[in-house]
């Protein structure tokens, strides 16, 4: 009697039994390829980026950037939702409250990332909340007075801070930004006593300088970019580590007198700690595609800024290493949330 054969009502063969294991695991991955194929595809509906400064300012100006062509590229809007307050801690707070689903984004900053979490004895958010996707954009600070401010030069700036301690006063985009801490890490750099006046954004602080009402100003570049090219504004120096080739004639604080001093500001995208790995994965890539355009890039680099990308590890590794630089400036200048 041949091997799978067997008398009426006796056991099953060998390969009758294999059979039907093959049977049943193909019916289950049929099953699990058609369950995989009724998941829809993502995305289907708008997405939201949470930008941590008011409209108008450098953050507000890149974010805009990045939500058009990355709304372009995803074939669904991108929806900035400006939420300023505390230099970034309302917006990071409301994003890491987010649904971890792939349509809550945040555009972290500087400030969100690696300022607060040191500066502040608690924060409201917790900052591994918030997971890296991809750098986007960094850029240098500038130093700016009025036009008829007799103040022309870093060294003009320090001569009088000495002469009267505690008496000039900076802006900035608020207690815990980039703008705040540059100016905080220039103090104790030079040993000088000025004064911080916290506003809310960078185009305010642009404003508070042009009215008069502070001396000097700490700003992202991009931020009054159009104003210094105006000349409605007069730049000191560029706190970055090497001149600015949108503003080449600028000199930066290091080669002003303070060698060794630098100080950049920058963006990325992040999401809430448990969205799918898949997606995180396709914006990464989708930040890098958007970063390489040729007019994307040239629209960044014209504002004074650098368009960056790299993978979600380097954006991980770069926001630790800015963790342990900007701690160890907040311990040496003594910053403090105003």
């Amino acid at each position: 009697m041949p091997e799978t054969a067997r008398p009426h009502g006796g056991p099953p063969g060998p390969h009758a039994a294999l059979s039907r294991r093959g049977l049943a695991g193909l019916a289950l991955a049929c099953g699990l390829a058609g369950a995989a194929a009724a998941q829809p595809a993502w995305p289907t509906r708008p997405l939201r980026l949470i930008v941590p400064f008011p409209p108008g300012g450098a953050t507000d100006i890149l974010a805009r950037i990045l939500t058009d062509r990355l709304g372009a590229r995803l074939g669904q809007p991108v929806v900035p939702e400006n939420r300023g307050g505390a230099a970034g801690v309302v917006a990071a707070e409301l994003a890491g409250r987010m649904e971890p689903d792939g349509y809550g984004l945040f555009f972290g900053s500087i400030g969100t990332a690696a300022i607060n979490p040191h500066l502040h004895a608690k924060l409201s958010y917790r900052p591994e909340d918030l997971v890296p996707v991809a750098l986007f954009a960094d850029l240098p600070n500038v130093l700016v007075v009025r036009p008829d401010n007799p103040i022309r030069s870093l060294a003009d700036l320090l001569a009088a801070a000495r002469a009267r301690p505690g008496a000039l006063t900076y802006a900035s985009s608020g207690s815990g930004s980039s703008l705040h801490l540059s100016g905080e890490m220039l103090k104790a750099d030079a040993g000088v006593d000025i004064l911080h006046v916290p506003f809310r954004g960078g185009s305010d602080v642009a404003n508070q300088i042009m009215g008069g009402r502070v001396d000097i100003g700490v700003n992202n570049l991009p931020s009054v970019i159009g104003l210094l090219r105006s000349g409605q504004l007069r730049p000191l120096a560029i706190t970055g580590p090497e001149r600015s080739p949108a503003l080449p004639e600028v000199p930066t604080v290091a080669e002003s007198g303070l060698p060794g001093f630098a100080a950049t500001a920058w963006f990325g995208l992040q999401v809430p700690r448990g969205t799918p790995a898949p997606i995180i994965d396709r914006l990464n890539a989708e930040v890098n595609a958007i970063c390489a355009e040729p007019a994307t890039r040239e629209k960044i680099e014209g504002l004074g800024a650098r368009p960056r990308g790299g993978s979600i590890a380097d954006f991980a590794a770069y926001i630790r290493a800015e963790n342990e630089k900007w701690a160890a400036v907040i311990r040496r200048s003594g910053a403090t949330v105003d």
